[in-house]
């Protein structure tokens, strides 16, 4: 009896050490992310900053070009082709950078989407636990939402709409705010509740409760 409870024990602290290993891990991971985040943005502005200074400098350098041959009555030829190569130089430099700007902004756009899809889990499974949900819904023309303000959504005890996207705009969800075919709409609440408000959206019938739910209502 004595070997078998040190070999439970032993099971449980190993079970245990390992799930706490992997919670620091994650956390070494999303603060990695954040870190590498951080210093991609450091990056990016120290490469916004070098086009502005290539952009000035180009500009002082044409300045000085212009004045110095108008003093020594240098042929205009002579002016237009040094400033032509000055203009080339600078516009070369200025297209490596921005390159550079774009492969920047691609790395942060990644891991932003890596950690975003780590926090959309991680709230989706803190409302699972809760029987709640998050939807995304996009209105379909002539669903009884299409053209209808929030303040006619129908009324809920826990849904409701988080944010909805219209384009490239991010619109706050005001009781005036009409809904339009093709906008996407962020509800969240209870699972049931979300799954009753799909209908008005789309236009499309609630999914049909499990049989499971409806033999126990029959019981």
């Amino acid at each position: 009896m004595m070997f078998e409870l040190f070999g439970r024990v032993h099971k449980e602290l190993s079970i245990t050490g390992h799930a706490f290993y992997e919670t620091i891990l994650s956390l070494s991971e999303l603060v990695n992310r954040k870190v590498q985040i951080i210093r991609l943005h450091w990056l990016a502005s120290t490469l916004l900053q070098q086009i502005d200074d290539v952009t000035a400098k180009v500009g002082q350098q044409i300045v000085a070009q212009v004045s110095d041959r108008l003093q020594d009555q240098s042929p205009p030829a002579s002016v237009v082709g040094v400033i032509d190569q000055t203009l080339a130089d600078a516009i070369f430099h200025v297209q490596e950078l921005k390159r550079s700007l774009i492969f920047v902004d691609a790395q942060i756009r990644e891991l932003k989407m890596e950690t975003a899809q780590e926090n959309l889990l991680s709230l989706q499974r803190d409302l699972a636990l809760r029987s709640g949900g998050i939807e995304r819904l996009t209105v379909v023309r002539g669903a009884a939402a299409a053209g209808q303000p929030l303040s006619a959504l129908p009324r809920s005890s826990s849904a409701y709409v988080a944010t909805v996207l219209r384009g490239p705009f991010l619109l706050a969800p005001t009781s005036d705010l009409h809904f339009r075919p093709g906008d996407i709409v962020v509800l969240i609440g209870a699972q049931m509740e979300l799954d009753q408000l799909v209908s008005w959206f789309t236009g499309q019938r609630p999914p049909s409760p499990r049989p499971s739910q409806d033999r126990r209502r029959r019981v």
